[in-house]
């Protein structure tokens, strides 16, 4: 016989489920759109990263030319 412990516990496993597979769904998503907005074949290690850790481009090294019209 099962307590309503144990179906709360299992109700809590599977929100937890849910949610993971919910959050793998959307960075799939971000990573498709990062790639279809690339020009390369493949999208590139750096790239990827940024999208999946949200983090900004690396700026340019200082003392790097800030365009090549300049």
């Amino acid at each position: 016989m099962s307590s309503s412990a144990d179906r709360t516990g299992g109700a809590d496993r599977t929100a937890g489920h849910e949610s993971a597979a919910l959050d793998e769904i959307e960075l799939a998503g971000e990573l498709m759109i990062a790639a279809t907005a690339s020009n390369a074949e493949r999208l590139p290690t750096a790239r990827i990263d940024e999208v999946l850790l949200h983090q900004p481009p690396e700026a340019e090294e200082p003392g790097a030319p800030e365009g090549r019209n300049s």
